[in-house]
């Protein structure tokens, strides 16, 4: 009895000191996460898909093979709504940390050394979309006290 005590104790410490550990780390080592939004002209969503995914889609690949991303999803929506609050792609990216999203740039040199037909083919993209924006986000624990 006297020996089940112990372990019961060991392992209640152990989880208390590795829980402790996992908390003190979790404000440093969570994750950067953004939203990108995409709003693309009537009719052309496949044009622009095809061009992002050469480029965007490639590029956080290789962020991800490389660890600066963690994941990323990408949305598109099930039903139509109206043309006010309509998006056409939602992509969420779970960078390692804040500092992550700068390593884009010199990624994409290094995967398409071909600048200027990046550039012009990116610059068709923009043309395809209506509106964007980047929104960093946050997720919250609903359960968490304040």
């Amino acid at each position: 009895m006297i020996r089940l005590s112990a372990i019961f104790l060991l392992v209640t410490a152990s989880y208390g000191l590795v829980g402790g550990i996992a908390k003190a780390q979790s404000p440093q080592t969570a994750p950067y996460i953004v939203e990108w939004v995409y709003k693309v002209k009537l009719g052309h969503e496949d044009e622009f898909w095809q061009i992002f995914r050469k480029y965007q889609i490639a590029t956080l690949n290789k962020e991800k093979e490389q660890g600066s991303v963690l994941k990323f999803e990408v949305f598109r929506p099930g039903l139509h709504t109206s043309d006010d609050h309509r998006w056409s792609y939602r992509i969420v990216i779970y960078y390692k940390d804040a500092a992550s999203p700068s390593m884009a740039s010199a990624i994409e040199k290094k995967l398409f050394p071909d600048q200027v037909t990046l550039k012009r083919e990116e610059g068709h993209r923009w043309d395809l979309t209506e509106d964007h924006w980047d929104l960093p986000i946050r997720q919250t624990d609903p359960n968490a006290s304040e």
